[in-house]
């Protein structure tokens, strides 16, 4: 396996690679230099999206998608504070000897793993997680407190999430993403959702429950806008 990396929005930057590729404890500006450099062997890959957002109404037969979830809970203190409540799991990641789940510095905090299925080790290391020989089948799930909700100059609160993609040398392949936002349902009203509603994107809400279920082959980035109430 050569460049494999899923950008996971600004909850998670998974960069996995094989053993003659950078270690799961590489700096940052190592892994970054190492996603650009132009490899001078590229294997032939057919049937590869190129970049742009391509949503999918149904999974490709017989293949195990990358699925990643989020569950974040906002609470009265968040709209104070920003941090909210993350919940975070990864299923049917790619066959690697390391890889590290690495967030955004400044906006994660608490981080624990809570699950793990088929990875030799899990462990947390400053602002990210890592791993070491996932196999087949591997989930992950983790735990912690994210600064994730916004407040705009127009008195609205956004989530904004993205870049989401799964890249395979110059190419991208299919990813399913899920996001499930508790929030106050006293204190905020649900906006609008970017995308719209639509197949390979489905917007599901309730009275204090807002989220999506994306697949999709390219980039993916969301916004779910919330009005305050009374404040």
């Amino acid at each position: 396996m050569c460049k494999v990396f899923y950008w996971v929005c600004f909850l998670g930057l998974s960069l996995p690679a094989s053993a003659e590729e950078p270690a799961a404890g590489a700096s940052r500006e190592a892994l970054e230099k190492w996603f650009e450099e132009d490899t001078s062997t590229k294997t032939k890959v057919e049937d590869i999206n190129e970049g742009q957002l391509d949503f999918l109404k149904q999974a490709p037969a017989g293949e195990a998608i990358h699925h990643h979830q989020n569950k974040v809970k906002i609470t009265a203190e968040s709209l104070d504070e920003g941090w909210a409540q993350l919940e975070q799991c990864h299923e049917n990641l790619d066959q690697v000897a390391a890889m590290q789940i690495t967030f955004r510095d400044g906006y994660i905090r608490d981080m624990q793993v809570t699950e793990q299925r088929n990875i030799g080790k899990a462990w947390v290391e400053g602002s990210s997680l890592q791993l070491s020989k996932v196999g087949e089948n591997a989930r992950i799930c983790l735990q912690a407190r994210t600064r994730a909700l916004r407040f705009q100059d127009d008195g609205t609160y956004v989530l904004v999430n993205g870049p989401y993609m799964r890249k395979f040398l110059d190419g991208y392949y299919p990813m399913r993403v899920s996001m499930q936002i508790e929030y106050p349902a006293n204190l905020l009203e649900v906006g609008t959702v970017t995308p719209n509603n639509q197949p390979g994107f489905a917007v599901q809400q309730q009275e204090g429950v807002v989220g999506f279920d994306a697949l999709f082959e390219g980039e993916l980035r969301t916004s779910i806008q919330f009005e305050a109430l009374g404040l």
